[in-house]
C-alpha cells in the first residue's frame, strides 16, 4: 500500500510532529545499512560478544577468550534449546542470573508460552538487548519512511497492542513479565507523550476488561501507526469500528504486524484500514529481533545484522543432527529451508529458536518465515506445544474411554473466526457421538492449561474445537495413498499451515471413505 495523506495539523496531546527528527536519524541509518557487509558485520559482532561475555561462567567454560573466528565459535559452542540453558544454566541460580551466561544481574525476564515444552519460558532480558530492540523499532520506521518520505507517522499517537504491562518484582532489581510490558516500562518519559495505550490501561490483564476500556477510551483521531498481533490487531479493529465507523482510525499511516502468519489476516483487516494506509511486517521474538521487510508485502524480510544477535542456520533436516551444518551469513543459500539459531547480547548462546525461514536473497539476507521446527500450533497467537497437544489429547481420550492409535490438527479458517480440526483414529471401534464430546472436553482443558489458548477463545478470536473420528486403518490408507507408508516415515501430528492441513483432511476423508464422527 501507499502512504496515506499525511493529517492536517498535529492531535491534541501530542507535543509536536517528530517526523522531521526521525527523517534524519532514517538518512543516517540508510546509509549505514547500505555500507554493511553481512559477513564482516556479523563476524565483528559475534566478536564483541565473546569478548564482553568471557568473563561469565558461560564464557570461562567455553574458553571465550581462545575463541577467534566463527569456526572455532562454532566447534566450541554446541547447538542448545531452551530446556538445556533453563536445566544447565538459569534454572540453579533463577531468578537471579547475576554473571551466568551474561555480565552483571539481568534486569528482567520475558515470560514465554513453551512450544516443545509446553511450559512456561523465561527468557533473559539485559539493557543491551533492549537497546538493540529499540533500535530494531525504529528501523521499521526507517524503512517506512524510505519507501513513503510524505508520511508524518510520527505527527500522532503509536499505538502498541501487546500484553499486559504489569511486571512481576521476583527478587530486588528483577522483574518479570509479558516482552510489551518489559518495553512499556523502558519507554522514556520523553517519548511516553507518543506513545498509547496509558498505562492505566496497558496495565490491564483482562483481555475483554481491556478490549472494552480500548475502544471507549482510544482517541482513534490520534494514532497514526498500529502495531501488534494480526489476530489481536483484527479484534481490536473491530470493537473500534463498531464505535466509530469503519475505518476507525482516520489517520492511520502505518500498520505493524508480526507473531503469527499475515496472509489469513490480509483481507480480514484491510476494511478497517484508511485508503493508503502502508503495512509492514516484522519478526520479533522474546530472544531477539530478528528481520523486517524493507520492500513490498511478500518480498521477504531483512536479516537485521548489526542489533545485537549473531545469526546462524542450520538446515531443518540436520537440526537433530550429532553434527549439523551451521551456516551464517557468510555461507547461507536461497531456497534452503533453515532452523533459526541466535547468539545474543542477553546470554544466550547458539541457542535454537524453533522458527524456519528460507531466504530469497544473499545480499542483503531477506528472508521469509517459512513455520516451525517441533510440532506447534499457533496460528491464531495460541503457542500450543507438540508435547501439551499430545498429553491434553491422551489424557482427555483416557477419561472418555477412548484410546487414541492415531491423530492429526491443523487449523481452520473461517469467514469470521477460525479454529483447530482434530482428525482422531481410534484404536477399537467407538460411539460416534464420542466425537463432539471429545471435542468439548479437548477445548475446556486447553484452556485450563494453556493461558494463551483460553485468551483468544473468551476473546472471540478462536471457535470451539472441532474433532473428527476416523476408523481403523485411515491414517495407515492415506500415508499408502501418499507413497509414506512404511520405513522412517511418519504422521505429522500437526499441521499448522493451514493449505497443507486442509489437503491432509481431505486426504484422510477420501482414505477413510468419507466423513465419519
Amino acid at each position: 500500500m501507499s502512504a496515506a495523506a499525511a493529517p492536517t495539523g498535529v492531535p491534541p496531546g501530542v507535543p509536536f510532529d517528530a517526523t522531521p527528527l526521525l527523517r534524519g536519524f532514517a538518512g543516517l541509518r540508510w546509509r549505514r545499512m547500505a555500507r554493511l557487509d553481512p559477513a564482516a558485520t556479523q563476524a565483528a559482532l559475534l566478536r564483541r560478544l565473546l569478548r564482553q561475555a568471557a568473563g561469565t561462567r558461560f564464557g570461562l567454560w567455553h574458553d571465550f577468550d581462545r575463541i577467534d573466528s566463527v569456526a572455532a565459535y562454532q566447534a566450541r559452542v554446541p547447538l542448545r534449546r531452551y530446556e538445556q540453558f533453563w536445566q544447565d544454566w538459569w534454572q540453579p541460580a533463577f531468578p537471579v542470573l547475576a554473571d551466568v551466561t551474561w555480565p552483571g544481574r539481568v534486569p528482567y525476564l520475558a515470560l514465554s508460552s513453551g512450544t516443545s515444552s509446553g511450559t512456561t519460558k523465561y527468557i533473559p532480558v539485559t539493557r543491551p538487548m533492549l537497546r538493540a530492540n529499540r533500535g530494531a523499532a525504529l528501523d521499521v520506521l526507517a524503512w517506512h519512511l524510505r519507501h513513503h518520505p510524505d508520511s508524518h507517522v510520527f505527527g500522532g499517537l503509536s499505538f502498541l497492542l501487546g500484553g499486559s504491562t504489569a511486571l512481576r518484582c521476583v527478587a530486588p532489581g528483577i522483574r518479570e513479565g509479558d516482552l510489551s510490558g518489559i518495553a512499556a516500562a523502558e519507554i522514556p518519559a520523553w517519548l511516553a507523550r507518543w506513545s498509547y495505550p496509558p498505562r492505566a490501561l496497558a496495565l490491564l490483564e483482562d483481555w475483554d476488561a481491556k478490549l472494552a476500556a480500548l475502544a471507549e477510551r482510544t482517541p482513534v483521531a490520534a494514532v497514526r501507526m498500529l502495531s501488534g498481533t494480526p489476530s489481536w490487531l483484527l479484534l481490536l479493529l473491530e470493537a473500534l469500528a463498531a464505535r466509530h465507523g469503519s475505518p476507525p482510525m482516520p489517520g492511520l499511516e502505518l500498520l505493524v504486524h508480526g507473531g503469527v502468519a499475515w496472509a489469513p489476516y490480509r483481507d480480514r483487516l484491510a476494511p478497517y484500514l484508511p485508503p493508503g494506509c502502508a503495512t509492514r511486517e516484522v519478526y520479533p521474538a522474546s530472544e531477539g529481533f530478528c528481520a523486517i521487510a524493507d520492500r513490498g508485502d511478500g518480498e521477504g524480510l531483512r536479516l537485521i545484522l548489526d542489533r545485537g544477535v549473531f545469526w546462524e542456520f542450520v538446515p531443518v533436516g540436520e537440526i537433530e543432527a550429532a553434527n549439523p551444518t551451521r551456516h551464517w551469513t557468510a555461507t547461507l543459500e536461497p531456497g534452503i529451508d533453515y532452523a533459526v539459531v541466535a547468539t545474543t547480547c542477553a546470554g544466550l548462546w547458539s541457542y535454537v529458536l524453533g522458527d524456519t525461514v528460507r531466504f530469497l536473497d544473499r545480499r542483503p539476507p531477506r528472508l521469509l518465515v517459512t513455520g516451525r521446527i517441533a510440532y506447534d500450533l499457533s496460528a491464531f497467537g495460541e503457542h500450543l506445544g507438540g508435547e501439551e497437544i499430545e498429553r491434553v489429547l491422551l489424557a482427555t481420550a483416557g477419561r472418555l474411554g477412548l484410546v487414541v492409535a492415531e491423530y492429526m490438527v491443523g487449523p481452520v479458517f473461517g469467514p469470521v473466526q477460525g479454529g483447530h480440526h482434530w482428525l482422531v483414529e481410534a484404536a477399537a471401534p467407538v460411539d460416534p457421538t464420542l466425537g463432539p464430546r471429545l471435542a468439548a472436553a479437548l477445548d475446556a482443558a486447553l484452556m485450563t492449561t494453556n493461558a494463551d489458548y483460553a485468551a483468544h477463545r473468551r476473546g472471540g478470536q478462536m471457535a470451539p474445537a472441532e474433532v473428527r473420528l476416523l476408523p481403523g486403518g485411515a491414517f495407515a490408507a492415506w500415508m499408502r495413498a501418499e507413497g509414506k507408508l512404511g520405513g522412517q516415515h511418519k504422521v505429522p501430528r500437526v499441521l499448522a499451515d493451514p493449505e497443507r492441513f486442509a489437503a491432509a483432511e481431505a486426504g484422510l476423508t477420501r482414505a477413510a471413505g468419507g466423513p465419519a464422527g
